[in-house]
């Protein structure tokens, strides 16, 4: 399977040592695994604040690559889609998978052997069982009141 993100213009292991606030763009976007698990819906408990997934995506979701299909124009499509950066990653800390790159590399902790800046391949997020890949339903087939019917436990 092709990389639709690029990861070829990044320096050596960089998210050990480089601030996210320092990262190039390029290298901020590598981060991502392609896992999809961001796109999934999440239902939040308004007493606790516990979220929890559900295999419900994004209609822009593509089930089969785990990434958006309309990536560069998604917020024409989903205005609501939220952009992860460095400023706003602590504040969205709380709904992003355990298995996130951003997540550990914001914790400090290491990228898992499956990731494919440590692997070299795209695909050994979806070897490693731990994507979205064939998993889903998409949110234009589900009504929200519906949702609660899908939910998956982390990590996957």
């Amino acid at each position: 399977m092709s990389d639709p993100i690029d990861r070829s213009d990044v320096r050596a292991e960089f998210w050990s040592h480089v601030p996210l606030s320092k990262m190039t763009k390029t290298e901020w976007e590598a981060l991502c695994d392609g896992c999809g698990k961001c796109c999934l819906n999440k239902l939040e408990d308004e007493d606790t604040g516990e979220v929890v997934m559900t295999r419900v995506a994004c209609k822009l979701l593509d089930d089969t690559t785990c990434h958006c299909s309309l990536y560069p124009k998604r917020h024409n499509y989903v205005p609501e889609c939220i952009v992860l950066t460095p400023k706003t990653i602590e504040d969205n800390m709380y709904w992003l998978p355990q298995t996130c790159a951003y997540r550990l590399v914001f914790e400090g902790k290491n990228l898992f052997h499956w990731h494919p800046l440590v692997s070299g391949d795209p695909q050994s997020v979806h070897d490693a069982g731990v994507s979205v890949q064939g998993l889903t339903v998409s949110e234009a087939n589900i009504p929200d009141d519906e949702w609660e019917d899908h939910i998956i436990e982390e990590p996957l």
